[in-house]
């Protein structure tokens, strides 16, 4: 089983990354064959400055090495080196009918969010496409957002193939079902975007003050909350919190009694905690980005034998060999 999942560096990593792509990726790199990406290329959908890019470039590759990416189990790169994407992407592209883009609701998201409207954006389903095709992946692990983005992989897939004959290996979405949308400080789905993350690696001072400026609503604290299991501390606490420890936060904060300000320090301390390794790791990591760029290269090379055999499969499929 092949495994493909990619993550872009748009900005800092956040929890809604963490629990949404890394902490299961991390997991998967155990149970088959991972190909794991930064999505350079993606970036560039929204990212319009080069320097920028080039550090969030390093703090992806930081983050996920200390949040327990293994290269010995998983090969790890930059979407921009392995440029055969971008090659078969042009392939799809040709066999990708315009209505099946207009369809995807991440391009009208992200324009009603004030994206402006490029080609990139647009046509960012195909790159996708791309991506997961390209090392004949078997599984893609995503969001429930993003399951329409494999679906149109799939729809690519099949008509490549029934046009030129069977090229591509046809992949299957997976969707951690106990994994819900993060919520964000300001209750929407978590996004760099939209301005509302809590950092994985954030400082302590800045993330502290986030976290305590959460709003919640006027009751005091003695008034009973029936409906405890949709405050915003609570969902989070339930991430990073042992599971017990958030059980008896929610039946406290529902009995009455409990304080809003001490649920919000309690949340504080224990997202401190659940990172406090990952810190230590990812310190290290920093005081040698010569390993973790050498980490990057190697799995560029890894990847890129598995990209070209595929490009040449379907540009033979084609006629273009």
């Amino acid at each position: 089983m092949r495994i493909l999942s990619g993550i872009q560096p748009s900005g800092a990593l956040h929890l809604g990354n963490y629990f949404g792509m890394m902490k299961p990726a991390v997991e998967l790199q155990h149970q088959g064959e991972a190909y794991y990406f930064i999505a350079n290329y993606h970036s560039m959908t929204s990212l319009f400055d080069a320097q920028e890019r080039r550090k969030n470039t390093l703090d992806v590759a930081l983050d996920f090495l200390a949040c327990g990416l293994d290269p010995s189990k998983a090969v790890f790169f930059r979407q921009s080196d392995v440029p055969e994407v971008t090659e078969l992407t042009w392939l799809l592209t040709t066999v990708t009918p315009m209505g099946l883009l207009e369809r995807c609701h991440s391009y009208k998201d992200k324009i009603a969010k004030g994206l402006s409207p490029n080609h990139g954006l647009f046509a960012y389903p195909v790159l996708m496409a791309a991506d997961i095709l390209i090392y004949d992946s078997n599984v893609v692990p995503v969001g429930r957002d993003q399951k329409q983005h494999v679906e149109v992989t799939r729809d690519v897939a099949i008509k490549f193939n029934e046009l030129y004959g069977t090229t591509f290996v046809i992949p299957e979405p997976r969707i951690g079902e106990e994994v819900a949308v993060v919520p964000g400080t300001d209750g929407q789905k978590m996004s760099k975007s939209y301005g509302n993350a809590i950092d994985i690696f954030g400082e302590e001072k800045a993330t502290r003050k986030k976290i305590m400026g959460l709003v919640m609503d006027s009751r005091s604290p003695a008034e009973p909350k029936p409906d405890a299991d949709k405050n915003l501390a609570i969902q989070l606490l339930k991430l990073v919190a042992p599971s017990e420890v958030a059980k008896d936060l929610e039946h406290r904060l529902r009995a009455g009694g409990l304080g809003y300000g001490d649920l919000k320090k309690a949340l504080f301390e224990h997202y401190w905690s659940y990172f406090s390794t990952a810190r230590a790791k990812r310190a290290e990591l920093l005081a040698n980005v010569s390993y973790v760029q050498n980490v990057l290269a190697e799995g560029a090379a890894k990847a890129r034998i598995v990209a070209r055999k595929v490009l040449d499969r379907a540009k033979e499929a084609s006629g273009l060999n």
